[in-house]
């Protein structure tokens, strides 16, 4: 709860500073931020040396140095992750560039969801689902698709913080729930 609190509170605040440095800014800084996550979920040693308590601070500031050069960063963003970096924060870092991602597609108004299927569906279908939705919710939708077989069949539908299963595996389960009941 304390992690996302302060991932929140530095994510809003380097927000509203790319507010004021206009759109090309805000999504410059959300793509360096989506390659540091990268990175940091590709590098589990790069990961653990930006949380670790032993590695100094200056350091880190010059790891940090090296990756934010080779991701072109601007000198906002150096700044905010030496701050980081000065604060002992790097340990939220991911969370931080997660929560700006969020934040970044409100404003560009995108609703980021996931569909689950239990066959790989068709590049058609995909687009289909996805014109319909858009269509439902009135907004532009990022969908990424995945199987699981488990579902037996339907789909489940994720977006934002609602579900929509409508998989054959739920509706087993209602039968079932009915027949214990009796009913």
């Amino acid at each position: 709860m304390i992690n996302t609190v302060v991932a929140r509170r530095y994510a809003n605040a380097i927000f509203a500073l790319g507010k004021k440095d206009g759109d090309t800014a805000l999504n410059a800084r959300g793509e360096c931020f989506a390659a540091i996550v990268e990175m940091l979920k590709s590098s589990t040693d790069l990961d653990h040396t930006l949380k670790s308590p032993v590695i100094g601070i200056e350091e880190k500031k010059k790891l940090l140095d090296k990756l934010l050069h080779k991701i072109k960063a601007d000198a906002t963003l150096r700044n905010f992750c030496f701050l980081l970096a000065d604060k002992e924060r790097l340990a939220f870092l991911g969370e931080i560039a997660a929560y700006y991602g969020k934040l970044l597609d409100e404003a560009k108004g995108i609703i980021r969801g996931q569909c689950i299927t239990a066959v790989k569906l068709s590049a058609d279908k995909k687009s289909k689902l996805k014109e319909t939705l858009q269509k439902k919710a009135g907004a532009d939708i990022e969908l990424t698709f995945a199987v699981d077989k488990d579902i037996l069949g339907g789909m489940v539908l994720k977006m934002g913080d609602r579900v929509l299963d409508a998989s054959l595996r739920a509706q087993l389960g209602i039968l079932r729930d009915t027949f214990k009941r009796g009913e």
